[in-house]
C-alpha cells in the first residue's frame, strides 16, 4: 500500500510543481557544468590565448564554405619564400588558411586586387579564385598554410598556360 501511495504522490504532482523539479534539475545541471568549466579554465591559466582572426569571408569578401567530403584530409606546411620569389598563378578548390611567421606576403588576384599580409596576421584564402603570392620585400617570408581538402583531391590548381593561336 505504501509502494502505490508514493507512486500517486509522484505522478499526481500539480504542473506547478512538476515545473519546479524541472527548473531545479536544470540550475543543477547548468551549475555542474560551469564548475566543470571553470575546473578546465584553471588547468588553462598560464597559457595565453590570442584570437588571430574570426570571420564569415575570405580575404576578398568571398563567403566562407567548407568542403562536402565523405574522406576528410588536412595537409598542414611551412611555405618559405625567397625574396623575390612566388607562388605563381593558382587556385584552391578547398578552404585554406594561413599564419604569417615572418617577412610579408603580397597576392594578387586576376582582377587586379592586392593584398598585404604581414607576420603575425591570418589570412583566409580566396577558393576558386586565381590569384599569385609573392614576396616582394628583402626578407624571407614564411606561413604556415592548412589545407582542408579530400583525400585524393587537389589542394593546389596551377593556371593552365594559354594556348598561343596558331599562324
Amino acid at each position: 500500500m505504501n509502494e502505490i501511495r508514493r507512486r500517486r504522490l509522484f505522478y499526481n504532482t500539480t504542473k506547478k510543481e512538476h515545473f519546479v523539479k524541472i527548473k531545479k534539475s536544470i540550475i543543477a545541471f547548468v551549475a555542474a557544468l560551469l564548475l566543470s568549466t571553470s575546473v578546465y579554465a584553471e588547468e588553462y591559466k598560464n597559457v595565453e590565448v590570442t584570437k588571430l582572426i574570426t570571420s564569415t569571408t575570405s580575404a576578398n569578401g568571398q563567403p566562407l564554405t567548407y568542403l562536402d567530403t565523405q574522406n576528410p584530409e588536412v595537409t598542414a606546411l611551412l611555405v618559405r619564400f625567397a625574396p623575390g620569389n612566388a607562388t605563381g598563378w593558382h587556385k584552391h578548390p578547398v578552404p585554406v588558411y594561413a599564419y604569417v611567421l615572418e617577412g610579408v606576403l603580397n597576392v594578387e588576384l586576376k582582377d587586379g586586387k592586392k593584398y598585404v599580409f604581414r607576420k603575425g596576421e591570418a589570412i583566409l584564402e580566396v577558393m576558386n579564385t586565381l590569384h599569385n603570392g609573392y614576396n616582394s620585400g628583402n626578407v624571407p617570408t614564411t606561413l604556415v598554410v592548412f589545407y582542408t581538402g579530400a583525400v585524393g583531391s587537389p589542394n593546389v590548381i596551377k593556371e593552365e598556360p594559354m594556348a598561343l593561336p596558331l599562324r
